[in-house]
């Protein structure tokens, strides 16, 4: 079944996320070789494609897990989330439906 993990990034933690994505994209980059990844991508914290120095206030990605409790441990292990980076994540069932 489908999961979407909602997370919320703190205030100013543009530069842990950077330091912490390569490994972040490492992890995403094998759900996609397993097949299981529908999307994921950051939400800008300006309505624009670079928003710069602000930086992000969350991210969002839907994919493919056996259980809730699966998805919500693969979301806890996430390295943004070791790295303070994340304030919160929700993990959700995601019924997709369109297109």
């Amino acid at each position: 079944m489908l999961y979407a993990v909602i997370a919320e990034d703190h205030e100013n933690s543009l530069a842990l996320r950077m330091q912490h994505r390569p490994a972040h994209l490492q992890r995403l980059q094998q759900l996609t070789d397993e097949g299981r990844l529908l999307l994921a991508g950051p939400h800008p914290a300006l309505d624009c494609e670079d928003p710069g120095e602000a930086g992000f206030s969350g991210s969002l990605i839907v994919a493919d897990f056996s259980s809730l409790e699966d998805a919500q441990a693969w979301a806890n292990a996430d390295p943004f989330v070791a790295a303070k980076v994340y304030r919160t994540v929700t993990v959700k069932p995601f019924k997709k439906v369109l297109p």
